[in-house]
Order: structure tokens, then sequence, then C-alpha cells
């Protein structure tokens, strides 16, 4: 044995130089990137509180963005803005039907081809895994069924249509494949975690890898895992000030609301509170698992990690029972906790950020040329590394237009056609003319929301949620009109903006430019002038 130990220490600078390429190739490589994605999680109403691995894994480890938003408050149109950078205005999907651009055949052939997975596997070398809930219409047979893969994918798992926990169908690279109910193989976030454990286990190691994990947790059915379903029993939805309120001076839609709730609708929507935090907590098991297996592989180190939501959610606001689509902050607002590479840990950022910046931000991680893109959004890339002086936006806008039935609706036949996603006790969701758009803002000296709605009453909202955080208090009827109007023109130029000029300085910003007579001038969009007492 010592004879043989000698010839074996001369192999090993030959083995060493052999293996030295391999080693520094990974080392140099660029970083990866995961994308954890839950669909109606919301943050300012407790949603992120079931995650305490979450917490520990990612937040604690990193930086959590605390003013992180959508620039629409509901599934498909939000999802979208993920995947292309864009404001709805310019990806064109306005709502989670076929026929609101979800997943049609034009988004597919305009859109699809320049989403940021597949610039960074076409233009970066990146290996691309998808797994989850796509698009709430992917799988349509209108729209090529699951055998439509979407470009940039290298692996792909997608959900057929909207969040299921069981008896739901994949598209797995293209091939359908079939779930029950048996919860050991088919509970739907655990069999995305084994499917992003095997990916991690099988992948190249030559590559760097993109993954996006799309979970059902917390939407509805809320179908906890076996283990959770009595977790959170003395758990009811917050009863903060605008819980169970009427919603004066607000759209007609907030004031049809029923006030007080029925003690049945309190009763649901504290059922539905409970149920969404039990689903989440799967959510965080597979967070925990993912860390561990990029851990194990040597890959942690190397690996952004962002975790977010599509939406966030409302349970018992303005005697709203349980949705989402609104303008207010519980809906539009959403958690951001990102760690990785150059991020210190234990971080809060304030900046005003929103989901068309993870596109140009992943892109931006993988060395990608953002003067490239169409995106309208900024990369987060400088907040993330703690850059000094970093020039950044205090607006951003929100857009939605409203979903409603030619038809009565039959749970609600005396508010007449046009209405949707209606209660019992006839409280409805939404309406056509539920169609609005936002500026928010977020300066030094200012936080404050400006929206209008295009409907027969041109109704307008304005919150200052410095001094009335809940949005209680519609003040565009004493705002001063100087205010009044900046904000009304800012809006109109941030509907009718792409790409830069999405990013141009805001109302309080100082490089702002304001010249009323603009307002009258003829860009594409109404232009609409508000007096404080026409409103």
């Amino acid at each position: 044995a010592r004879r043989l130990a000698l010839p074996a220490l001369l192999l090993l600078p030959a083995l060493l130089l052999l293996l030295r390429p391999a080693l520094a190739a990974r080392q140099a490589r660029r970083p990866n990137v995961v994308l954890i994605l839950t669909d109606d999680q919301d943050v300012c109403l407790g949603g992120m509180t079931p995650l305490k691995k979450a917490a520990a894994l990612i937040a604690h480890m990193g930086v959590t963005f605390v003013n992180a938003y959508v620039p629409s408050a509901l599934c498909c149109p939000s999802r979208a803005s993920i995947l292309t950078g864009k404001y709805p205005h310019n990806h064109h999907v306005v709502n989670n039907t076929l026929e609101g651009n979800c997943s049609s055949k034009s988004w597919q052939k305009i859109q699809e081809p320049y989403t940021f997975p597949a610039l960074l596997k076409t233009a970066c070398g990146y290996q691309t895994f998808f797994a989850g809930k796509y698009l709430n219409e992917y799988g349509a047979e209108d729209a090529g069924g699951v055998g439509h893969v979407p470009p940039g994918w290298s692996f792909w798992y997608a959900l057929e249509k909207n969040s299921k926990y069981y008896n739901y169908t994949l598209s797995v690279n293209g091939k359908a494949r079939r779930h029950g109910e048996n919860y050991s193989v088919d509970y739907l976030t655990d069999v995305l975690a084994n499917m992003s454990l095997d990916f991690l286990e099988y992948k190249s190691n030559f590559e760097p890898f993109f993954m996006m994990i799309s979970t059902p947790a917390p939407h509805s059915p809320w179908t906890a895992a076996p283990q959770y379903a009595k977790s959170f029993q003395n758990v009811s939805a917050p009863r903060n000030s605008n819980f169970n309120i009427h919603g004066k001076n607000k759209h007609w839609l907030i004031r049809q609301a029923k006030t007080p709730m029925t003690n049945s609708s309190i009763q649901f929507l504290d059922d539905a509170y409970r149920k969404r935090w039990q689903t989440l907590l799967s959510v965080d098991d597979l967070i925990e698992k993912l860390v561990k297996k990029l851990e194990f592989h040597g890959e942690l180190d190397n690996t952004y990690i962002f975790y977010t939501s599509d939406n966030g959610f409302h349970t018992g606001q303005f005697s709203l029972p349980i949705d989402k689509r609104q303008l207010y902050e519980f809906d539009i607002k959403v958690p951001l906790l990102v760690r990785g590479p150059g991020i210190k840990p234990n971080q809060t950022n304030k900046m005003l950020v929103a989901n068309i910046d993870l596109g140009p931000t992943i892109l931006d991680i993988a060395g990608y040329d953002l003067n490239k893109t169409q995106m309208d959004g900024m990369s987060l890339l400088p907040l993330l590394r703690g850059d000094k002086n970093v020039t950044w936006r205090s607006d951003f806008l929100v857009e939605y237009q409203g979903e409603g039935y030619n038809g009565s609706d039959p749970t609600c036949p005396g508010l007449g056609p046009g209405v949707t996603h209606c209660f019992p006790d006839c409280v409805c969701e939404d309406s056509y003319n539920n169609t609005y758009a936002c500026v928010r803002t977020l300066s030094a000296s200012w936080d404050l929301q400006y929206c209008e709605f295009d409907d027969r009453e041109v109704f307008v909202e304005v919150y200052n949620l410095t001094a009335d955080p809940h949005q209680i208090n519609n003040i565009a009827k004493t705002i001063d009109q100087e205010i009044l109007e900046k904000m009304n023109y800012r809006l109109m130029m941030l509907q009718s903006c792409s790409g830069a000029t999405c990013r141009t300085p805001g109302v309080f910003d100082p490089g702002y430019r304001f010249d009323p007579r603009l307002m009258f001038s003829n860009h594409g969009i109404r232009a609409r002038r508000f007096s404080a007492q026409s409103l």
C-alpha cells in the first residue's frame, strides 16, 4: 500500500490542474436566481405572520422592501407585469379572461417572446425552470392547451388554469399530467417543492440557473395540508380601523357594501383568513427545503432568492368580505424579501418599488443590457447592493379594468347588469365601471394616492396616507387645487408612458416640471381638469 501511495501523490498535482478550470468557472459563474411567487398574499393584514422560516432564511439574511406594490391588484395582469416588466397598458393583459388577453394567442405572440425568462435563456445562457401557476387562462383549448410551452423555459411544470391544491392538471414540458387527491403525491405546494429539489439535483453544473416557483397558496380554495388543518384555531381577521365600516365618499361599488356585515359574512371571512394562513405553512416548508438543498450543493452563496406575491387581499375592509381588485393599500401592497450575494443581512428598505422591477433586476443580475429592453420598471440591484445616492422613483401607476357580466348576477339581481363576484347578501366585489387608474406617490414630503374612475361620475379618490394610513377619508374635495391638477396631469402622463418615460420625475421630485397648458393638449389620452367644486 505504501508503494502505491507515492505515484498517487505524484498524480495529485496533475489532477488538480485538470480540476482547476472547472472550479474557476464555477466560482466566476453569474449568480443564480430563485423567484418564489405566492398567490393573493397580503402584507397589510398580517399575511407574512405564518412564515417564520421565510423570515429567518430570507428576510433576516437579506432585505425586506416595506413599500412594494403591484400595478394591478389581480392575478393575471400582475403576473404579466412580472414577466414583461411592463405596466398593464403596455402588455395589454387587463383581467383574468382570454378576452382580457390572459394567456391569449395575442399574448403568446406579442409579449411572451420578450419576457425576462426568455431573455435569460436565449441571451444570457441560463437554465430556466418554472413550476406552478402561470397565468389564469394558461391551458385553455382556444389558446393552445397545455401543449403550449412559452419560449424561454428549459423545464416547464405549469398548472392548467387557476390555483388548486388537488385534482389538477400540470403541463410537464407540454404533456398533460393529471393529479388526484392523495396528499403524499398530489398536494400541489409539496409537488412544486419536490420538482424544485429534483431540478437542483439533476441540473447542469456548467450554466447558471433561474427558477420560478409559483405556489397556489394562499389562494382559494384554501386547502391546507392535513398536518396544518387545525393550525391557528384562535386566529381571526384583523379588526383594524377600516374593518366593517361604510366606505363613505368612495366609489359606488364600495358604498354599496352592506354595513355592518352580517354575522355569517364575518364568520366566513374569519374562516378564510385562518385557512389562508394554514396553506402558507406548506410554502414555509418549501422555502426551508429549497434553501437547504442550495446549501448542500454549495449554491446558496451565489444565489439570489426573491419572495413576493401577485397581489394583496382584503378581509372585511370597508365591509367587502374577501377579494382583491381594489385600489387600496391592502390590495396593491405585497411582501418582497430578497437575499443573495452582496446583500447585507437584516435590512429594511423604504424605497417605492413595484413588481415591474423584478424583470429588470433579474436581467441586471445576469449581466443583460437593460437598454435593449422595452421594460417600464427599474433594476433593484443598486438598492440590493446598498449603493449610495441612488436616484429613485417617487411614484408609480396603478390601473385596473373592471369585470362584469352582461346580465344580472343571480345572487344580486337588484344591482342590475354589469356586476360580478357577488356574495349572497348582495355585496359585489367588481363591476364594469370599477375601472380606475391611480398615481401612488411616496416622497420625502408626501405619502399620497390619487385615483380617477372611468365611469359616469368621473369619480375621484385622494388619500393622504401620512394622516390616514387606512384610507378612510377621501380628501378629493378639500386637497389643494394645484396638487389636484398636477396629480391629474401626472396620471395622464403615466397612463401613456412606455419604457424610460415611465421613470420620469414625479410631482414632488426636484426635477418635475408642470405646465398647466399641457392638460388641454391632445396626447392620446382624454385630458380632464378637475375642480374641487365638481368632485
